[in-house]
């Protein structure tokens, strides 16, 4: 009587660690440089607006709080008048134009992105057909959109920021910077950068999870 034969034990599935999919996306982008350019500009437009009018804010509050009758007349003249003791708020059409703008900035991502997919069909197949798994398909993806909305989302940050500070200074003199609160100017660079991120994420999340779940072989015959 033949003995029993033993069944090959299941063999481990090998996993890349984090450190190498963020060489692995910092390698596509820098291979698609132009392309991430298009989804980085788009942010830093977006998120440079949102700092402005965060900086702007700060800055016509402070100006009403240092008591400065100078600025606080021309202030008044522009149309911006808030009561005594209470911090400047934006207007709802600036509020609109402001969400405007992002839902444009997130629609570009996910157009540059759906477009950035049909370019990688191969590159896609290959990896699904070397075992890569759909999570490690879409944490590439996930990866790629922190690295452009972090970038993109700094320059942008502190751009709107100087910008924000440059204008008043001309208009207002110096009054427009003394009494502004150094806390209050880094809490919106980086509440930005953080919206900056969450754009880019929100924008390639759709993208990545097409690209996850595409099968090997439509991958590989995909551009032919």
């Amino acid at each position: 009587m033949q003995g029993k034969t033993k069944a090959n034990p299941p063999q481990k599935q090998v996993v890349l660690p984090y450190g190498k999919s963020v060489e692995i996306a910092v390698k596509s982008i820098k291979s698609r440089f132009f392309r991430s350019l298009i989804t980085t500009m788009s942010l830093i437009l977006a998120i440079s607006f949102y700092s402005y009018i965060k900086t702007t804010s700060h800055i016509i509050s402070g100006i009403f709080a240092s008591g400065d009758k100078v600025a606080a007349r021309k202030l008044s003249l522009q149309g911006y008048e808030i009561p005594a003791g209470e911090k400047y708020k934006t207007t709802p059409k600036e509020k609109w134009i402001l969400y405007l703008s992002l839902l444009v900035c997130v629609v570009g991502i996910v157009n540059t992105q759906l477009m950035a997919v049909a370019d990688r069909f191969r590159e896609i197949g290959t990896m699904k057909c070397l075992g890569a798994l759909d999570r490690f398909i879409l944490r590439l993806f996930l990866i790629e959109a922190t690295l452009q909305g972090f970038i993109g989302s700094a320059i942008g940050a502190v751009a709107g920021c100087v910008i924000a500070l440059s204008g008043a200074l001309i208009k207002f003199g110096t009054a427009a910077v003394a009494n502004i609160d150094l806390n209050n100017i880094l809490l919106s660079i980086s509440s930005a950068i953080f919206l900056g991120c969450l754009l880019s994420i929100i924008g390639v999340l759709y993208p990545a999870l097409l690209a996850a779940k595409m099968r090997p072989v439509e991958a590989m015959r995909g551009r032919d």
